[in-house]
């Protein structure tokens, strides 16, 4: 067993995103993540790690590939990266943008062709941010039509792609996700992301209620701890989510992806980080384990939540 890999039977596969590690160079990254003990990397394509808009992307894709089997990692496709496609203006353009939204759509795009070539679990994406003097309507219009052109793309590379709710967007709840999916006549590659810290910062229903909610279509998880209403993510322990309730309400619902630690700004400490993640989320799942085997002990839990 690899140090501070998961004890024999665990349910859950925990991986950690490359945006935690944007001090590393991308194979350095990959193998102080596998050494750690994890099963799986959130990959952000961004500059400092497979740059979608370098020259040879497809020798450069094909080199991770390598190294990803190389490692026994699964991987996901993360494309939160803030200024890759605008230096002055973090995530623009978006796809409910006025101008621009074409080069969001080939950068998503670009992403599903990247996905299909790692063997990806998922390729997820979010809205971006209405902006002023923007309908309501129109929003959805956009928003329909770009993730119309890039589900056309994930068909045509038999690729999943999740949809993640984010606070302060135009899709930041996890019920709005499932209006896009009833809006596009509940399209099959496209699924849900969830983010733990989200579930406590930003919606009114519990977080293990939204997993929950989500649980038929969930394809993508990030893990992370924040507090009501602060968009920041923190290390566990630091903020208010219950991590074995959570990680309880995901092996309810069956969930067989990634759950990978989403700490884009703790790169100063990223092995460190890390480290410790490992540990608080090895330590909640062998007591969500524990809880769901017990029913007494999770009747107790429950009550006293």
């Amino acid at each position: 067993m690899r140090s501070g890999a998961r004890p024999e039977g665990m349910s859950l596969r925990f991986g950690y995103g490359t945006n935690g590690f944007g001090s590393h160079r991308l194979d350095d990254a990959l193998a102080v993540i596998a050494g750690l003990g994890y099963e799986g990397v959130a990959l952000t394509v961004d500059h400092p790690h497979l740059d979608p808009f370098a020259p040879d992307l497809e020798a450069r894709t094909a080199a991770v590939a390598r190294r990803l089997d190389e490692l026994g990692l699964a991987v996901v496709i993360e494309t939160g990266a803030r200024y890759v496609l605008d230096p002055w203006h973090k995530h623009e353009p978006t796809l409910v943008s006025t101008h621009g939204r074409e080069r969001r759509v080939d950068l998503l795009c670009r992403a599903v062709r990247i996905g299909a070539e790692l063997g990806a679990e998922a390729v997820s994406f979010w809205s971006g941010t209405l902006p002023p003097g923007t309908s309501v309507q129109q929003g959805w219009d956009r928003l329909l039509a770009g993730v119309d052109q890039v589900l056309a793309e994930a068909d045509l590379r038999g690729v999943v792609c999740a949809f993640e709710p984010e606070p302060g967007m135009f899709v930041d709840r996890v019920d709005g996700v499932l209006e896009l999916r009833r809006r596009l006549g509940s399209p099959e590659r496209l699924g849900v992301t969830v983010d733990t810290g989200h579930l406590v910062c930003n919606e009114s229903d519990p977080p293990e209620e939204c997993v929950r909610a989500a649980g038929p279509w969930l394809a993508n998880v990030q893990l992370d701890d924040m507090v009501r209403g602060v968009h920041e993510h923190l290390e566990f322990g630091d903020g208010e989510v219950d991590l074995p309730q959570t990680l309880g309400a995901l092996l309810d619902v069956g969930y067989t992806g990634l759950a990978s630690v989403e700490l884009p700004r703790h790169g100063h400490a990223a092995p460190v980080v890390a480290a410790h993640s490992l540990e608080a989320l090895s330590a909640a799942l062998a007591e969500a384990e524990s809880v769901r085997g017990n029913p007494g002990r999770r009747e107790a839990r429950s009550a006293a939540t």
